[in-house]
């Protein structure tokens, strides 16, 4: 069911069952690296993806940001057919086919890529970033609206104040307030990067909105 091609990426079918789908996560989570392999980081990426005709579309979008400008330089927008169903910790089985497409689309590749989901604060720790970062091979952060999994303590109130968010004894992420009174955002390491980079450059990405200028450049591509 799974292979790896010759330059060492993540290569799978998409077409799987459930069942399938979830043994898989278990087996590729134990390839995600929590520690540091990026080097220079000059581009940054926001990855969203929204749906259309009451799911049957999937619109794969990807804004590319010079770092740490946040300009936009690039930018990719796919739509093709919905070929999985929508079940609650395989999102990544129903959004990534089209994002993958989107990504062969860039002129120009990020270095780093923030994605509008989870890393590995998921159930079986392969969110859609993670997941993301393990086919293409470059580091990816989770930046999620809701909490999937896992437990926390309220951040402080003010922008920049954050609280790990834990699963049992395992920290899994961060729970990051991004602006003043509003409601936080919950980062996960996705692949090649620790925790604590991960937010420096969610932190980095963030100017005076919720979500950092990545995913919203991608969300308002993917959304419109």
């Amino acid at each position: 069911m799974e292979t790896t091609d010759v330059s060492g990426l993540v290569n799978h079918p998409w077409d799987l069952s459930a069942r399938e789908a979830r043994f898989l996560q278990a087996e590729l989570a134990t390839r995600i690296v929590l520690e540091d392999r990026i080097g220079s980081v000059q581009r940054v990426a926001g990855v969203d993806v929204g749906f259309e005709q009451k799911g049957s579309i999937t619109r794969a979008a990807i804004a590319v940001l010079s770092f740490p400008e946040l300009e936009v330089i690039d930018q990719s927008v796919v739509r093709q057919p919905t070929c999985f169903p929508y079940v609650p910790g395989l999102l990544s089985f129903r959004e990534l086919p089209a994002v993958l497409v989107a990504w062969e689309a860039l002129q120009t590749k990020p270095d780093l890529l923030l994605c509008d989901g989870q890393g590995i604060a998921h159930p079986r720790r392969l969110g859609i970033a993670s997941h993301l970062g393990l086919w293409i091979d470059r580091p990816t952060i989770g930046v999620a609206k809701k909490r999937l999994v896992g437990t926390f303590e309220e951040p402080g109130i003010e922008k920049g104040y954050w609280t790990p968010l834990m699963d049992k004894e395992e920290t899994i992420g961060a729970v990051l307030r991004s602006r003043t009174g509003v409601k936080p955002l919950y980062i996960s390491p996705g692949h090649r990067i620790s925790l604590p980079t991960a937010l420096k450059f969610v932190q980095a990405c963030l100017t005076r909105y919720r979500l950092p200028e990545t995913t919203r450049q991608a969300h308002n591509l993917a959304s419109h």
